[in-house]
């Protein structure tokens, strides 16, 4: 956007423009490539581009894959010090979308900090698969009054797997010898599974800052506040790293004598369309009180003014 006084213009004619809202480069959306860089930042803990720049504007954005990628911190400067396969980078090219950082340099991985949960939620699957590949049940006893030889066991014991196991489940059991089934109960560990597991998705989901409704555990979800989990979602997991990317725009795309007139911002019209009404009757009570007039609304949503729209007027009255 564009300031221009108290209004709020689309800045189209701006380099950056073009590169963050229509095409990164030839054969990237913008789209795919802010979703490619953010990803690699979630699980990587680093996300980079290359801005390709020609007289000294940007005209290509170009994503970097995190392995080929190196950052360290320069010890006289302070400045980071970025290495593409070993040779060093200027800085101000590179586009560096990281995840909450402890030296404040590059990002952590969050898939390092959750990889307990991650290895337990796998294992758990895994078990998942192979119980169900077995017909959903716990395995049992085949006894029999008689000492049976060990050609009869394997015989016996590959009748009754091919007979009753897997798809074949459920079916009725024929014993020779005198022989009966046993079945085993479950224990308390099996008993609990769905827990455990929900528990261990839950664990990986707080990594990330994932609302567990987000990822369809809805355990605590009503329809009463549904729209409010959507609009927490917002403001405790995506607004991190929206102010990220708006951050490294204006410090890498917009040079410094027009950061005071252009700056980047998301539009978030889609994700707070569920609250769209909430918002409209909190701006009409503003202007109802003449806390607000309509221009300062207008340009709180990032839209023009218009005549007359400075008066601080009661619409009621």
């Amino acid at each position: 956007y564009r300031r221009e006084g108290e209004a709020r213009q689309r800045a189209t004619d701006h380099p950056a423009y073009g590169l963050l809202h229509d095409d990164a480069n030839d054969w990237t959306p913008a789209g795919l490539f802010r979703e490619q860089v953010t990803r690699d930042a979630l699980l990587w803990g680093n996300g980079f581009a290359f801005i390709n720049r020609h007289g000294g504007q940007p005209r290509e954005l170009i994503r970097l894959a995190p392995s080929r990628v190196s950052v360290e911190l320069d010890s006289q400067t302070s400045e980071p010090v970025y290495r593409l396969d070993g040779q060093v980078i200027d800085r101000r090219d590179v586009l560096h979308i990281q995840a909450p950082s402890v030296d404040g340099v590059k990002g952590t991985s969050p898939v390092l900090q959750c990889r307990d949960a991650i290895g337990l939620a796998l294992t758990m699957q895994n078990h998942a698969a192979r119980l169900f590949g077995r017909g959903g049940r716990p395995s049992g006893i085949l006894k029999f009054p008689n000492k049976l030889g060990d050609a009869s066991i394997a015989k016996m014991k590959a009748s009754w797997q091919a007979a009753h196991a897997g798809e074949n489940s459920g079916g009725t059991a024929v014993l020779e010898e005198g022989g009966e089934f046993q079945s085993l109960t479950m224990t308390s560990t099996d008993a609990q599974f769905l827990e455990l597991w929900t528990l261990a998705v839950v664990e990986i989901a707080r990594v990330f800052r994932v609302p567990p409704h987000m990822l369809f555990e809805l355990g605590r979800a009503t329809w009463g506040n549904a729209g409010e989990m959507g609009a927490s979602f917002l403001r405790f997991t995506l607004d991190r790293w929206l102010k990220v990317w708006q951050g490294e725009i204006r410090l890498k795309l917009i040079d410094p004598e027009d950061r005071a007139t252009f700056y980047a911002e998301f539009l978030l019209d889609d994700l707070l369309r569920t609250d769209l009404t909430a918002r409209a009757d909190a701006y009409g009570k503003l202007i109802a009180a003449r806390v607000l007039n309509p221009n300062e609304v207008r340009a709180m949503e990032n839209r023009a003014p218009y005549e007359g729209g400075d008066e601080f007027l009661n619409p009621n009255t």
